[in-house]
């Protein structure tokens, strides 16, 4: 009978286990399959103020592709990038900590997105769709496995949602989650997961119709997305500068979204397409540019192989560009007529017809180029080049006007000739501002030449003696290799297309920098210059613009390898001569480096030491050296005394010791 009893108590135990696993899978079968989907967006809990957003479908294999990249092997060796990407890294300890667990959570969205907390500081928010899962209980106990003795696991409640707060004993920081519906939403700034709560019931950058324009474009295929918000850009950039460029402020008012996403290749090049929105309030410039078609790329046959920074702008033809670009000014009348009378003035004042003149014959592209200078370390030089429909009609039409400027004006210009190429002045202040709008007000009173299909202009005469000198020497962009393996990477014709040599740039992107930037910038060169070219496409797709990224990995030792290493340049513009602190004096002491004047009309150039004394003084003609030298000691003594004859040594030079002593010449 005990016996019996025994077996009967065994199977009542074993049906009871059976039916509660049975209610289990019920349960589970309800939540999964049965239960009402009440799935709520992650869009829809960003904080609207991001700044960057990335989103992936497949977070997991996504990472993981990035994370054994060797450009981002590359730069997690470096202490800045590492401080940069301090969170992400914390998620990659997590990722491959609990592997099984997040291939759980693979095929499942991902957001992270990047805001502004303060102005020298930013913030990251994670978003991950846990979908049907998250209603199990179970999972928000399962959090406590992950955590050892090292957290603290705490609970507050903010407007009726739990919010979970791990804290890191060792690092005294913490991350602060919380499950709103099917969401997971994290973030070290407590901040951020507060304003999240406050969005879940009026959701803003998730119901921003530009956004979803975007969104929709870019599609779901790929590993990963990234899309920019223009609105908060200007903030972001001033986190490292407090004096960030006019163009950031361009950029910030004139693009509202773009989307893109992302292909990254066995050479660590990242490859990314998308689209771009832009301002329907403040920008005509590109308003017009999207309706006046493409063109292929031509100015790099005379841009320097030095060339920093490359800017072009492609259209079907320029007059149908200046149509579109007078027709779209007219939806601001006030701006539409000032723009008018503008023109109308300087027409009326010279007796010129700009439409005639100007706009007639310049041909299908046009560009700003920022030249690293071959004057002064660490600065560049700018260059606005029009490509021509007619070389012969352009130099009429210039010539014209520089005659009428003659006539009307006080200014008198002789042009100077340079290697063959004629330079000249065209003296109409801020005429390109005027016709074409604040992004090239640089060029204010420029001056001007002309090299084959291409009349190009800078307000310095010695960018275009170092664009001729590049030019005739054949060291231009057409020509290197590395150029047009890059341009390979872009279609052959487009509106927007901006190249960067990030190592010529360097100097600029650090005059720029507030000084804790520059204190990392220095110490952190050879990983900002190991993506030596970055370009950016932007092309017209019905009242988008379609677009193209690409940011190019080397090795940083080849990039070095590949940098012509600038001779020693003299930026004060004084010519060397030997060091007479030795007893020999030679031949030496009369070889001079360049001079670079400013203004080719100038009878003499000179400079001055720190107490007012004459460093060196030089007649000049057409912008040359000719006619009389003479060098000085700071007290005023004479130091050399010669002649030039358009830029050449001639005659007998003589040199003079501190006591005003002749002791040595030279016949040339």
């Amino acid at each position: 009978m005990k016996t019996l009893f025994g077996k009967m108590t065994k199977k009542r135990i074993l049906y009871g286990f059976l039916a509660l696993f049975v209610l289990y899978l019920c349960y589970l079968a309800y939540i999964f399959i049965l239960s009402p989907k009440t799935n709520l967006q992650s869009i829809y809990l960003i904080p609207k103020d991001a700044v960057f957003v990335i989103e992936s479908e497949q977070p997991v294999e996504g990472w993981k592709k990035v994370s054994e990249s060797e450009a981002w092997r590359h730069l997690k060796k470096n202490v800045y990038f590492s401080e940069l990407t301090e969170n992400i890294q914390r998620v990659d300890t997590v990722f491959n900590d609990n592997h099984k667990l997040f291939e759980f959570f693979d095929d499942r969205s991902l957001f992270i997105s990047i805001h502004m907390i303060s102005p020298k500081d930013y913030g990251i928010f994670y978003v991950l769709d846990l979908k049907r899962i998250a209603k199990l209980q179970l999972l928000k106990t399962y959090l406590n496995t992950l955590l050892d003795d090292g957290y603290v696991l705490s609970k507050r409640t903010y407007h009726d949602h739990e919010i979970l707060e791990v804290h890191d004993r060792d690092s005294k920081e913490t991350m602060y989650l919380s499950f709103i519906k099917n969401q997971l939403v994290a973030s070290y700034t407590h901040t951020l997961v507060e304003a999240s709560i406050d969005q879940y019931n009026e959701p803003v950058l998730g119901r921003n119709l530009n956004f979803l324009e975007i969104n929709q474009k870019v599609g779901h295929e790929d590993l990963f997305r990234l899309y920019t918000q223009y609105h908060y850009f200007d903030d972001y950039i001033k986190m490292y500068s407090d004096r960030p460029s006019d163009w950031v402020k361009r950029v910030s008012e004139n693009f509202l979204f773009s989307g893109f996403y992302f292909d990254l290749d066995e050479n660590s090049t990242l490859t990314a397409n998308g689209y771009t929105n832009i301002s329907a309030v403040n920008e005509y410039y590109l308003e017009a540019l999207q309706k006046s078609g493409t063109a292929e790329r031509s100015i790099p046959q005379i841009a320097p192989n030095t060339t920093a920074l490359y800017m072009s702008y492609g259209f079907d033809s320029f007059t149908e560009f200046y149509k579109n670009f007078e027709m779209v000014q007219q939806n601001d009348p006030e701006q539409f007529e000032s723009y008018q009378e503008g023109i109308a003035k300087v027409e009326k004042f010279l007796k010129i017809d700009v439409k005639e003149n100007f706009v007639s014959w310049i041909g299908d592209e046009i560009a700003v180029l920022q030249i690293k200078s071959h004057i002064n370390q660490g600065k560049n030089d700018l260059a606005l080049v029009l490509k021509t429909d007619d070389a012969e009609d352009a130099k009429t039409n210039l010539d014209f006007v520089v005659e009428q400027i003659r006539k009307k004006t006080p200014v008198k210009f002789k042009a100077v000739d340079y290697k063959g190429y004629e330079i000249n002045f065209l003296s109409i202040k801020g005429f390109f501002k005027m016709l074409l709008g604040g992004r090239f007000d640089e060029f204010d009173k420029p001056y001007f030449t002309q090299i084959e299909d291409f009349v190009i202009f800078s307000d310095s005469p010695n960018t275009l003696k170092g664009i001729i000198d590049k030019v005739t020497e054949g060291e231009i962009l057409a020509a290197s290799e590395e150029f047009k393996s890059f341009d390979e990477k872009f279609d052959s014709e487009s509106t927007v297309f901006v190249y960067s040599n990030v190592p010529l740039l360097f100097d600029n992107m650090y005059a720029l920098a507030d000084a804790p930037t520059k204190q990392k910038m220095r110490k952190n060169k050879d990983f900002i210059i190991c993506f030596p070219q970055v370009g950016l496409q932007l092309t017209p797709e019905d009242d988008l613009f379609e677009s193209r990224l690409v940011l190019n990995y080397q090795d940083v030792e080849e990039v070095k390898k590949a940098i012509s290493l600038p001779k020693s340049i003299n930026t004060s513009d004084t010519p060397k001569t030997q060091n007479t602190t030795s007893t020999e004096i030679t031949d030496a002491v009369f070889n001079l480096s360049p001079i670079y004047p400013t203004d080719l009309n100038a009878q003499s150039f000179s400079k001055k030491y720190a107490n007012g004394n004459i460093r060196f003084e030089v007649d000049l003609k057409d912008g040359l050296k000719h006619g009389r030298y003479e060098e000085f000691y700071p007290d005023g003594t004479r130091k050399i005394r010669g002649r030039f004859r358009e830029d050449e040594q001639v005659g007998t030079w003589r040199f003079y010791n501190k006591e005003g002593n002749q002791v040595h010449k030279k016949r040339f």
